[in-house]
């Protein structure tokens, strides 16, 4: 794997490359990976993979029109057809009046944030097969496991560097560690599945392997003979590692390609209170060892740490340079690239801050409800922000979580789920995008 500066240099050589063959403006953008996975099924090995890659993308701008390519062969023969190819297809693309680069004023000229997100420690596959097989073992040995999925854990390490011609250049390294577990309960038509997880940046953070495998055969063992339930209306509460996607509802409809498209339910709701004014939704791409910090965004961009949702209150689109200049707006460091075509927009490490009771008071006066830990589907519609899926999870009776349930369809529409939301305070930041315990009142349940 390259060095940081020799990433760096790559990238910068080819948008050095790029300009003398023609370009008026390009960037370039390489990013590398390595990553050691080992997985294991009943006590045994079951497989050991080990994979590599890199790969670079060049943009170019010719005047208005613009063109991307990318290739995973960094021979400098290549690169040299990929420069001459890449401007020939920008001269024959139509014009673009909103292409081009980030504002040049707007670059970030610091000294890159120390986000702390590289691990020297990497372990050996041996070591790797052990946590995996404790992972395992600890949910084969919860009673009612019957069988397995298997068991696993994962190290990895990957680079990012963006060079532009009007002047930025930053490279960046992150690395992974990750434990996983996936079981079945009970017997015949009558199974249930489950699992558990835990990805970090330092290994020192991560779970230890025999917590991961007990969750995963608890989960698994807690989903046994599911009731069905009546159709009706009634307050849902949503697990924390399902709870996140409606947050990531919420950002779908507030990035600058969908709004300038004019695709988005949240058209007419900037500066309006979305939420109940308890709630604040933050976005932290600073965050140290976050599993989605960066220094700086897709097109060299400073980053810093905002609310999406500040007590309540839509606080603006998040925007790409081009979605910008169309809505006559400024960039606001979201910006994300991969390696060929333009960037979009979105976001790093999200959470929604904590409420002030507890899940188990914030169900206390429940009747009949739902706790939902499952999501089944994408029956969502971003533009008008009707909400319809699949879901599984447990019947909650007079304030107490009770059997199983599956089979089930929840429905609203967004905006009135976000009226309505209510968070607990058991936050816990564990993945990319984060959420305490939420209750949402009012949807329609119906029953299979």
């Amino acid at each position: 794997m390259l060095s940081l500066e020799e990433a760096q240099s790559r990238a910068q050589d080819l948008v050095t490359a790029a300009r003398r063959a023609g370009a008026d403006a390009a960037d370039a953008i390489y990013a590398c990976n390595a990553s050691t996975n080992v997985s294991v099924r009943l006590g045994a090995l079951e497989d050991v993979e080990r994979s590599e890659g890199e790969e670079i993308g060049l943009r170019v701008f010719i005047g208005r029109r613009s063109a991307s390519i990318s290739a995973s062969d960094m021979n400098p023969a290549t690169l040299a057809t990929l420069v001459d190819r890449c401007i020939a297809m920008a001269g024959q693309a139509p014009e673009d009046p909103y292409a081009g680069l980030a504002p040049e004023d707007r670059l970030l000229r610091k000294k890159l944030p120390a986000l702390d997100l590289t691990d020297p420690f990497e372990p050996e596959s041996a070591q790797l097969r052990e946590r995996a097989m404790i992972a395992e073992e600890a949910a084969r040995a919860v009673p009612g496991v019957t069988n397995s999925e298997g068991g696993g854990a994962a190290t990895g390490r990957s680079q990012m560097a963006l060079a532009t011609s009007h002047g930025f250049a930053g490279a960046y390294a992150g690395t992974s560690h990750s434990t996983w577990a996936s079981v079945l309960a009970g017997t015949g038509a009558d199974m249930q599945r489950d699992h558990a997880s835990h990805s970090v940046r330092h290994i020192e953070d991560l779970d230890d392997a025999e917590t991961v495998g007990t969750r995963a055969g608890h989960r698994a063992v807690a989903r046994l003979n599911p009731v069905k339930v009546g159709s009706g209306v009634m307050p849902v509460i949503f697990d924390p590692r399902i709870g996140s996607s409606l947050v990531g509802h919420l950002i779908g409809g507030m990035v600058g390609p969908a709004i300038a498209r004019r695709s988005s339910f949240l058209l007419e709701s900037l500066g309006e209170a979305l939420f109940d004014a308890a709630i604040t939704i933050i976005d932290d791409p600073l965050r140290l060892r976050g599993l989605r910090s960066r220094p700086f965004d897709g097109e060299g961009l400073p980053v810093e740490r905002r609310a999406l949702i500040d007590k309540g209150v839509l606080t603006g689109w998040l925007m790409d340079s081009a979605s910008a200049r169309q809505l006559g707006l400024e960039p606001t460091g979201h910006a994300s690239r991969g390696g060929s075509g333009a960037p979009g927009a979105g976001v790093t490490n999200v959470h929604m801050e904590p409420g002030t009771v507890s899940p188990g008071e914030l169900m206390a006066d429940v009747k009949r409800g739902l706790y939902v830990t499952e999501l089944i589907g994408m029956g969502v519609n971003g533009v008008t922000g009707d909400y319809s899926r699949g879901a599984a999870g447990f019947l909650i009776e007079n304030g107490a979580v009770g059997q199983a349930v599956s089979e089930i369809t929840i429905a609203s529409n967004l905006k009135d789920m976000f009226r309505a939301l209510v968070p607990a305070n058991d936050l816990a930041c564990r993945y990319g995008m984060n959420v305490p315990t939420i209750r949402v009142d009012g949807m329609t349940v119906a029953g299979g």
